[in-house]
């Protein structure tokens, strides 16, 4: 696409594959969501993996229901839920027919249409770094900001709409695994993944020595 002229867009066969290995390897990678003639951008930075078969934390754990249907499918499609009853959350399903994986975005690096992000978090442009750091750096954050809902539920990634771009894959070294945030069931599972140092990571950020090289106009 012409924002990313050297980047290729994922292929399904990236995403139908082991849950936690795609997990790792979205790090880097950039979700783009276009947008009334706008393209909105980020690079993934943290992720979580949720597996139904072994998993209680995952809502494929009980079985199928209509909201969690898609999650049953073949990878390469876009869970998008309601969560708090206060905001979305966007996971990439993953794996083959009937498995009920999928990776939540946890915080993404916005590159591409960050004043419309901010405009979408916070009703106007960017006032300062804190701001910028805070603009994509948690699930809800992230779908608030690219303007994700219940609307983008089964999008199919290798599509139009909704997709990811390909970037090198991280070295383990470059990558940090904790326990996942947030959840009480079957909490022990090392399924968070990170960019290490990455201020952009929704916990333990340190934002004083990271230097902003992007545009921030639309």
């Amino acid at each position: 696409m012409d924002a990313f002229p050297n980047l290729k867009k994922l292929k399904r066969n990236f995403y139908t594959r082991d849950v936690i290995t795609v997990a790792k390897e979205l790090l880097g990678k950039i979700l783009v969501k276009k947008d009334k003639g706008h393209i909105l951008a980020g690079k993934i930075v943290e992720v979580e993996a949720y597996d139904g078969a072994t998993d209680e934390a995952a809502h494929t754990f009980r079985g199928k229901t209509k909201r969690n249907e898609i999650m049953f499918g073949e990878g390469g499609f876009f869970y998008v839920y309601f969560t708090y009853g206060a905001h979305f959350c966007c996971n990439v399903v993953t794996g083959q027919k009937d498995q009920g994986t999928a990776v939540l975005i946890r915080a993404v690096e916005p590159i591409k249409g960050i004043k419309i992000m901010s405009y979408n978090r916070f009703g106007r442009n960017l006032l300062n770094a804190k701001e910028r750091f805070n603009l994509t750096s948690g699930p809800g954050k992230v779908c608030q900001a690219m303007g994700i809902n219940k609307t983008h539920y089964g999008i199919d990634l290798t599509g139009d709409k909704i997709f990811l771009l390909d970037n090198p894959c991280l070295s383990q070294d470059q990558i940090l695994v904790t326990k996942r945030v947030g959840i009480k069931k079957s909490a022990h599972l090392p399924w968070r993944f990170c960019i290490k140092n990455n201020p952009y990571v929704s916990r333990n950020r340190s934002v004083s020595t990271h230097v902003l090289n992007y545009d921030y106009v639309s």
